[in-house]
């Protein structure tokens, strides 16, 4: 078998783990559910002791799983969710939010608490904001810092670490304090390509503690993606996760980034090469994210970035995404009266409700090209969580339009095919605002669970009018943390050497063009008539 490599990925719902070949094969994979708490406020929680014993829980499964033996392993690499973990200095749990439980010590990224504070920091104007597209997001760590201090100011100072939590799993694993420069230059402010941070922002924020201290407490170690970590798994890391003391493990990623190095750079089916700044990696999950690659520093509006070095050697990032993805069709779907009975027909027959929707719209429009037809009277923007990009409103909300007075079954799978067109074309805004600035995107690589609907890829490359590819693995964002630790390890020279070696495109779709493109230029005007006046209705209410 020779040598394998094991990627962690955690995400919102679960941690997972998978065992790769040198050649990028899956040989194993394991999942197990983390917790999550919500709360009112706009309060999401976890727990990193839950999280870590989720990630163990998994390695070992899908070391099982894979076949290979310990002392084959050669590599690891993590990646996870821009989620806050605060620790004391003793790298103990601090509580973060108002339930007091020190087990609860993260902020989680769709947290949005710190939208006042977001507010305050983008009033600013502060010019390290021109790299995160103009303005900061409440996903962002900044904004979260901000409101422990004002809210939580015992747990503030009490703070030994504040770690992403990505950098916070490699830290579990080794030890090193070291942190990624992807973690901190795309959700921290870092200036990657001046290789610092900015102690002007964090004064003018009201952060001036982090810089008065060195930022000893977020980062003074700031090293590239992949790059070996200490010296590889401590002991205390190793017995748990069943692996040999002193295994490499790579700087890790953010889990979007980690589908973009799983996704990008590999050559074509047909073997040809592929240029990484021609593709958009879209990773599809909860949340969506979208990535652009660039050789030279680009500044689009509303989207994230430029970032330098954040996702494969030598590149710009412009990062772009839809808050609410894979959360706001389960969402949309459950509201329809007809759902409880698509729940109980989809256990029937052994499959998801969106898979079961998915077939009856192909069976009741006679084909997945004109499948979008069905949501020719219903309209909706989704964005059931504001706006993350192109226009950064994180107080946008969703609309429906063309409801009536019915309860069917196919009224439902009409619904869903809505939301579908609704969510490719905010995907579509994104690829616009991208190109706009000469960005020369001609593919959207999709990866994520929503990535395997067939219906989906046809609407969105009938939508954006680009080609859609899937990648030949079914676990893009695992291969991506596997990578990490083929680096780390030295059997590749960096990611983009991986990549040539363990990425590969799979099946295409192509973009109609006809009636079909026709139809969807309408109704993306539609989608853009609803979102204005969504911000308008905003405004007529906002003094009421």
């Amino acid at each position: 078998m020779g040598q394998v490599f094991v990627g962690v990925d955690v995400g919102t719902g679960s941690a997972r783990a998978g065992v790769f070949d040198a050649a990028g094969r899956l040989l194993g994979s394991a999942r197990r559910a983390i917790r999550i708490w919500h709360e009112d406020g706009g309060i999401v929680e976890q727990s990193s002791a839950d999280i870590w014993a989720a990630v163990v829980a998994s390695v070992r499964e899908a070391m099982a799983t894979s076949g290979a033996a310990p002392d084959q392993v050669g590599g690891l690499g993590f990646d996870a969710t821009c989620s806050l973990v605060v620790l004391d200095a003793a790298g103990s749990s601090l509580p973060v939010g108002p339930s007091e439980d020190p087990a609860r010590d993260i902020i989680v990224w769709m947290d949005h608490r710190a939208l006042d504070q977001t507010r305050r920091i983008n009033e600013t104007g502060h010019p390290v904001l021109r790299y995160v597209g103009g303005v900061i997001s409440p996903e962002m760590e900044t904004p979260k810092l901000l409101w422990l201090k004002e809210n939580r100011p015992d747990v503030f100072a009490r703070a030994g670490h504040f770690f992403d939590l990505a950098d916070f799993l490699s830290w579990r694993a080794t030890g090193s304090l070291a942190r990624s420069v992807c973690t901190l230059t795309c959700k921290w402010t870092y200036l990657a390509h001046e290789a610092r941070w900015d102690p002007s922002y964090f004064r003018a924020i009201g952060l001036e503690e982090f810089a008065d201290e060195g930022f000893r407490r977020i980062g003074t170690e700031i090293v590239d993606i992949a790059s070996p970590l200490g010296e590889g798994l401590s002991r205390t890391a190793a017995e748990e996760l069943g692996l040999p003391v002193a295994t490499p493990v790579g700087a890790p990623l953010i889990d979007a980034h980690a589908g973009g190095v799983g996704t990008l750079g590999g050559p074509k089916a047909s073997g040809a090469a592929t240029d990484p700044a021609a593709q958009m990696a879209l990773i599809l999950g909860t949340s969506s994210c979208a990535m652009a690659l660039t050789p030279e520093p680009v500044f689009v509006e509303g989207v994230w970035g430029p970032y330098f070095n954040a996702m494969l050697p030598g590149y710009w990032l412009l990062e772009g995404g839809q808050s609410a993805y894979g959360a706001a069709l389960d969402y949309l779907v459950a509201l329809h009266p007809a759902f409880p009975a698509a729940k109980a027909m989809a256990a029937e027959a052994s499959l998801s409700v969106l898979d079961l929707l998915e077939g009856r719209a192909i069976a009741m429009a006679g084909s997945a090209e004109a499948a979008a037809h069905l949501s020719r009277r219903l309209h909706i923007v989704p964005e059931f969580l504001g706006n993350r990009s192109p226009e950064a409103d994180p107080k946008a909300t969703a609309v429906l339009a063309g409801l009536a007075l019915d309860s069917s079954f196919e009224s439902l799978v009409r619904l869903f095919v809505a939301g579908l067109c609704g969510l490719c074309y905010g995907t579509r805004q994104i690829v616009e605002a991208t190109r706009l600035r000469n960005v020369p995107i001609d593919t959207i690589v999709v990866s994520g669970g929503a990535a395997r609907s067939a219906l989906l890829r046809r609407i969105l490359a009938d939508a954006t009018g680009l080609r859609v590819t899937l990648p030949e693995t079914t676990e893009p964002v695992l291969l991506g943390s596997a990578m990490l630790g083929a680096v780390a390890g030295g059997a590749y020279r960096d990611l983009s050497d991986a990549a040539r070696a363990m990425v590969r495109s799979g099946e295409e779709t192509s973009p109609s063009a006809g009636a079909i493109s026709a139809f969807h230029a309408r109704k993306y005007e539609v989608y853009r008539t609803l979102q204005r006046t969504e911000r308008e209705v905003r405004r007529m209410m906002a003094e009421a």
